[in-house]
């Protein structure tokens, strides 16, 4: 059975910095492209970014250009975010996904798998 489960988020100050860890697990997304997505409650899920499965393109939503950045970990099985220049504008539930293909999107429907979300709080 696929899991991913998100870890690593909770509150900071404006300014500050956090790194979001997901670990993919039942099977390898290695060549799957895989990414992050925010919520906020009584909002649509909003892209954050995404990489691709196999070169690691990797794209990021305007709004965290810059100041986030997407990478997997040495196994492949591991995607991180990390996030700096926090705003209280990034507060929203955090959530992983991946792909059954190779191309990275900005589109949840495009995404097979999901995990069950990490609170990030921002304060000002």
């Amino acid at each position: 059975q696929v899991q991913l489960v998100e870890s690593g988020g909770g509150l900071v100050q404006a300014g500050g910095s956090l790194r979001l860890s997901c670990a993919a697990s039942g099977r390898t997304f290695s060549n799957n492209a895989m990414g992050w997505f925010r919520q906020v409650q009584g909002k649509e899920r909003e892209f954050v970014t995404a990489i691709n499965g196999i070169f690691s393109n990797t794209r990021y939503a305007d709004s965290v250009k810059g100041r986030f950045t997407i990478s997997r970990g040495d196994a492949k099985n591991t995607l991180y975010l990390q996030m700096n220049m926090l705003k209280p504008e990034d507060t929203a539930v955090y959530y992983c996904a991946a792909r059954r293909l190779a191309t990275a999107t900005a589109e949840a429907e495009d995404y097979n798998y999901w995990g069950q979300g990490t609170q990030v709080t921002v304060s000002s």
